[in-house]
């Protein structure tokens, strides 16, 4: 059966002096237009699969909307590529792409937009994790990310547990990624105690923010922090690891949530 997240494309290869002529694998990219209340409210360039719940993450994400129950209706036309809203309240799009510098909690706190402001959460969790569970679910991660392993051009994000991955979800778009989880998580009323986020790319700001606004106070991603990334997740009580692989990981922030299994105690770098 084909797989609408891939697309074939006649590639000339070459493996030291050996000329390869073959089809290759290639990560579809497809416009997607949201319209809410008859007007339009984005564009988002994504991978063409769990549409609704990129959709339900995005709004949420951006702060149009707070829970499911105030989405009316929800339609996407695919041969469009053009998804319809209907809120049960109105709401003024425009306010959206305003820049926004203010402070919480007595901290200096800097946002993309005044939406970020308002659905940023403070995270108090106490999820913990053990350093050789944490290694157990990067593989088990990267054993399930079989269109990176064919194509090399997705992001992927997941749910977990102690117990092992909830749910992943895949994207050319990070953030993307994160907005497909979150759509899940609301559609699907998921509970938040004891999860955590596991990812692909590197921790940017804008995906400590997500992750802050989904709920979630720890983050295991596979590649490299920014300096905004961590004072964020310093700021937001979120517990930011990165470069975890096999045997080894990075914990910049809130390292209390992550202990060694054999010393017992909290791992320190």
């Amino acid at each position: 059966m084909e797989d609408r997240r891939l697309a074939a494309w006649s590639t000339t290869k070459f493996h030291h002096h050996l000329k390869i002529e073959e089809n290759d694998e290639i990560a579809k990219e497809w416009a997607l237009t949201i319209m809410v209340n008859g007007e339009q409210c984005a564009t988002i360039v994504c991978t063409p699969d769990d549409i609704k719940e990129l959709i339900i993450g995005f709004l949420a994400s951006e702060g149009i909307i707070r829970k499911l129950s105030t989405i009316k209706d929800l339609k996407v036309d695919e041969t469009k590529g053009f998804a319809y809203v209907e809120l049960t309240f109105p709401v003024m799009l425009e306010e959206r792409t305003e820049r926004w510098i203010g402070s919480c909690c007595g901290k200096s706190r800097e946002f993309y937009l005044k939406q970020d402001a308002r659905t940023a959460k403070t995270i108090n969790s106490n999820m913990k994790l053990s350093i050789h569970k944490a290694y157990q679910l990067m593989e088990e991660f990267d054993s399930v990310s079989d269109i990176f392993s064919r194509t090399g051009g997705v992001h992927q994000a997941a749910l977990a547990t102690n117990d092992g991955m909830v749910k992943a979800f895949i994207d050319i778009g990070r953030h993307n990624a994160l907005d497909k989880l979150y759509g899940y998580i609301l559609k699907n009323h998921i509970p938040l105690k004891d999860t955590c986020i596991l990812f692909s790319g590197r921790i940017s700001s804008e995906v400590v923010l997500k992750v802050s606004k989904i709920g979630i106070g720890l983050l295991l991603a596979k590649s490299a922090p920014t300096d905004l990334a961590l004072k964020l997740a310093h700021d937001l009580q979120i517990t930011a690891v990165g470069f975890v692989r096999r045997d080894k990981l990075n914990i910049y922030t809130h390292e209390y949530r992550i202990y060694d299994d054999f010393q017992q105690g909290v791992y320190d770098l």
